[in-house]
């Protein structure tokens, strides 16, 4: 069974992800609200990425409290790719924000509607108040996990929203540019859709068992081969199983008189020191041993 992650710092991030939730939810009806009435496209794009907020932070809270589940006879890693697949859903979901306010921005500047600039700032500046603060949350933990990163980047983003929503509202309220409303929301789906890219991409790398970014697979193995008595080392395969857990096997070719036990500590130990990587699996081989293959059919 792999190492489990630090409990204490799960439980410190679900505190942190709770905390965050309800400020998130608690806003989201104001600015819903607010933007109904000020007809304003900004604070209402500001208030459908809240609401991906919510959702986000609540689908975050869920992985984690699936990933501390135990494993089972078919779950024999767990469910720690639940927080994985959050930061998935979290990314697609601000894509899908970005593209709804790109539509309603264009609908807005061909038809631009009254916008009470007034209002709108106070609305936007409470939210970028609860942005903000949900950010400070959420920030201890983003670079530990990436479920939690896909959470904090949604309130960042959504921070960002209300500070555009806020510049929007003064170019309307001081210089009567109704237009700046949809345009603020255009750049803001841009930011969106940049910041969510990343996401994506760190997340479908997991779920394709590719090799940890920070880990490069050819040093790991001159370091195998490097360990006195290992001779070369095929079928390597490092791969994450979720936020700070990379996992590693490989098939080793160890030299005649060589005792197994003691080749086995020293790379295992070589990849904790160098590379951090604690659950390891090697197949010891003895020079010239070939590996039965099935073949179909046979």
């Amino acid at each position: 069974m792999p190492p489990h992650p630090d409990s204490s710092s799960r439980r410190l991030q679900k505190r942190q992800l709770r905390r965050a939730l309800y400020l998130a939810a608690g806003y989201l009806l104001a600015e819903v609200v607010g933007g109904l009435l000020t007809n304003s496209l900004a604070l209402l794009a500001d208030a459908g990425h809240m609401l991906s907020d919510v959702a986000a932070l609540g689908l975050s809270w869920f992985a984690l409290w699936m990933a501390e589940r135990p494993a089972g006879p078919q779950q024999t890693y767990g469910y720690y790719r639940t927080e994985i697949l959050a930061a998935l859903a979290n990314g697609a979901a601000l894509v899908a924000v970005a593209f709804f306010v790109f539509a309603e921005a264009v609908r807005r500047l061909r038809q631009p509607l009254d916008v009470l600039g007034g209002p709108m700032m106070g609305i936007a500046a409470g939210g970028l108040l609860v942005n903000l603060a949900s950010a400070w949350l959420l920030a201890p933990s983003r670079h530990q996990n990436l479920n939690v990163r896909g959470a904090w980047l949604h309130v960042v983003m959504d921070a960002l929203g209300s500070l555009g929503a806020l510049a929007a509202g003064a170019a309307v309220w001081l210089l009567g540019w109704n237009w700046a409303d949809p345009a603020v929301s255009l750049l803001i789906g841009l930011l969106i859709i940049y910041s969510s890219w990343r996401l994506l991409k760190e997340s479908v790398a997991v779920l394709m068992e590719m090799a940890p970014r920070a880990i490069d697979v050819d040093q790991v193995r001159h370091t195998i081969v490097q360990s006195p008595g290992v001779l070369d080392v095929h079928d390597l395969h490092v791969w994450t199983i979720t936020s700070g857990m990379d996992s590693l096997s490989a098939h080793v070719v160890i030299a005649d008189g060589q005792a197994p036990e003691v080749v086995l500590r020293r790379v295992r130990d070589s990849l904790r020191q160098r590379f951090g990587i604690a659950h390891v699996t090697l197949q010891l081989e003895p020079e010239g041993f070939e590996e039965d293959e099935e073949r179909p059919g046979i």
